[in-house]
């Protein structure tokens, strides 16, 4: 099946050569052998699976010969890329004891054998994924994947730009024939969908050389980049007219084969917006759930813990209204927050430039406190830049989003913020909306994994969305310890993000589980939060079609703030919260239950750290 693969997540492999020193049984090896055994057995498994994923060689900043290719995404590949994984699994269990590894190495067999079990639990559902929709679907990857991630810094990668443009036609005909095996399982997207893949197809297909007027965003990407280069004007122009074929004579019939696919099964889209509509719903949304979250909570569980976070929040809310002095009850507060023309940059250049003009502001601020709350270890070493969502996919995309630098710093972390339409953008959260996506969250978690030595690559570039988002929204908070959203209405923009992941709680379970239709979720998310119409719409939207993924953000964050209390409280004044966040940061991404045991380690070291200095 087809997937835009830019996190090498997939662990996909080859069969693996066995080096010498891993050949002799576990039991007479030393710890020593073993690690160093253990860390080529990896080290080779990604070769062999980035040798299967020419995208996330690109992601991960490797230029070579597959630098010009897209990942396989066909059926059969797909299956090759699971089986070698669970294979490679298998041999690890019968090359390794895990009770003769250091703890590090232990650490990285028990999150390889659970990242193999995670993914033969979700085999079974393979097609339930769309591979057309408004927030992950191929129509938009692609070309973002092109303008986001491909550089070009010299002649041979602006060759390879135009080879993967002459080859999207077999990445979108594949994608169609994913699509249409998923429909022969029951499984086809909302109907609203529709509308939005088939703009950003018109989107992407409009303008220079397809039709009149400006560039596309495809063909001004492309001479934007050639233009860069130190070549000969005429070797220059060579290159982009050989692109601006490639553009006409494949991509615009591919994309016109995409929307005509399209077109026909949206006539054929059932009525429902949640998953319950597909066979063996019930199964399939609780491993979404287990998956995402990387606990055992059911769908019922997380239902109820949304509710009562929903309450919890609007308390602390309803403390600001009072700091106000608004005398309405806090649903009358919500519908000023909405109106309060403060609360808004203008929906012009001029506004778009103002938001970003100021989380530029905020990031360096915050870059500047980061010292007092994070060890050099734990602190990013690549750039991170701000832009706005491309225009081609800003109408469908969410409301903000982050992408990893490559770790040889030839890209920077990138903040994407989506400035479509600035009332689904309210000036109050710009610090929170910062805060997640930048530094501290994603951009220091992102980039700190991404730097750390002597971790294999499965678990320097992979992740966990339960420690990842869960970061992210702790990140928020976290922040107001280190004295930002001084102004009320500012605080309550980052109470109002942290309702707008409560919420998703409820309304995630509603759609799915409790068979809630769009409307119904729209009207709760309207009936408890000052969130924005427009951006309740898209949020709303986004779940429906991301089954699950919604409920990391929250569990994540109650259980880091769980362990920051436990060990606040046991370590007292030894407590220091640089400390904390290397037990959290400094092994990279890890499910919810090893996060816990990781954070009690380190209790007890300082513990142990501290009785063993007081002995001296």
């Amino acid at each position: 099946m087809l997937r835009i693969l830019l996190l090498a997540t997939a662990f996909a492999v080859l069969p693996l050569s066995t080096p010498a020193a891993a050949q002799q049984p576990a039991q007479a090896a030393t710890v020593g052998e073993q690690d160093a055994a253990l860390a080529a057995f990896f080290d080779e498994l990604d070769k062999r699976q980035l040798a299967m994923n020419p995208q996330g060689k690109t992601y991960r900043g490797i230029r070579d010969a597959d630098y010009a290719r897209w990942t396989d995404g066909s059926e059969a590949a797909d299956e090759a890329r699971y089986r070698m994984g669970q294979e490679a699994r298998a041999e690890m269990k019968r090359r390794f004891d895990p009770a003769r590894l250091s703890p590090q190495s232990a650490l990285s067999y028990r999150l390889f054998d659970y990242q193999m079990e995670r993914q033969a639990k979700a085999r079974p559902y393979r097609h339930y994924r769309y591979t057309f929709d408004q927030m992950n679907g191929a129509q938009s990857q692609v070309p973002a994947f092109l303008i986001n991630l491909h550089g070009v810094s010299n002649k041979a990668d602006a060759q390879a730009y135009v080879e993967r443009l002459k080859g999207v036609g077999a990445v979108l005909d594949q994608a169609v024939t994913d699509s249409a095996a998923s429909e022969t399982k029951g499984v086809v997207p909302p109907r609203w969908t529709f509308p939005y893949v088939l703009a950003d197809i018109t989107n992407i297909t409009t303008g220079a050389p397809f039709t009149d007027g400006p560039d596309s965003a495809l063909y001004a990407d492309l001479k934007a980049k050639v233009g860069k280069l130190d070549l000969p004007q005429a070797e220059k122009d060579a290159l982009i007219a050989e692109g601006r074929a490639a553009l006409v004579d494949v991509v615009k019939p591919a994309y016109a084969r995409t929307a005509a696919f399209l077109t026909a099964q949206q006539a054929r889209a059932p009525e429902g917006d949640g998953v319950w509509r597909f066979p063996g719903a019930d199964a399939y949304y609780a491993e979404r759930l287990a998956f995402y979250t990387t606990t055992d909570l059911t769908a019922a569980q997380i239902h109820e813990l949304g509710l009562k976070q929903v309450a919890r929040i609007h308390g602390e809310m309803d403390a600001i209204r009072r700091q106000v002095g608004f005398k309405g009850d806090l649903n009358a507060f919500f519908a000023h927050m909405r109106a309060r023309p403060e609360n808004y940059y203008p929906n012009t250049p001029e506004g778009r430039q103002m938001y970003l003009s100021e989380t530029d502001r905020v990031m360096s601020a915050m870059t500047a406190k980061l010292p007092d709350y994070f060890s050099p270890a734990a602190t990013p070493r690549a750039p991170l830049q701000v832009k706005a969502v491309e225009p081609f996919r800003e109408k469908s995309a969410g409301k903000a989003f982050y992408n990893r630098p490559a770790p040889d710093g030839s890209r920077p972390g990138i903040y994407y913020v989506n400035l479509y339409d600035m009332a689904d953008m309210p000036n109050t959260e710009v610090e929170a909306l910062a805060f997640h996506e930048g530094v501290p969250g994603h951009h220091l978690d992102g980039a700190v994994t991404s730097q750390l030595k002597g971790l294999p690559a499965f678990r320097r570039f992979g992740g966990f969305t339960a420690w990842s988002e869960g970061w992210g929204l702790y990140a928020e908070k976290l922040a107001k310890d280190m004295g930002f959203y001084t102004d009320p209405y500012r605080d309550f923009g980052r109470l109002q993000l942290e309702l707008h992941r409560a919420i998703r709680l409820v309304v995630d379970t509603g759609l799915h589980d409790k068979r809630w239709t769009r409307e119904q979720a729209i009207a709760f998310v309207e009936q408890n939060s000052a969130d924005a119409p427009g951006g309740i719409v898209k949020a709303i939207e986004r779940y429906a079609v991301y089954p699950g993924q919604a409920t990391a953000y929250m569990i994540g964050r109650l259980k880091i703030t769980e362990l920051r209390e436990k060990a606040q409280k046991e370590l007292g004044d030894r407590f220091t919260m640089a400390g904390f966040h290397d037990a959290i940061l400094l092994n990279g991404a890890v499910p919810m239950e090893v996060l816990e045991a990781n954070v009690n380690a380190w209790i007890a070291a300082t513990k142990a750290g501290g009785a063993a200095k007081a002995a001296r």
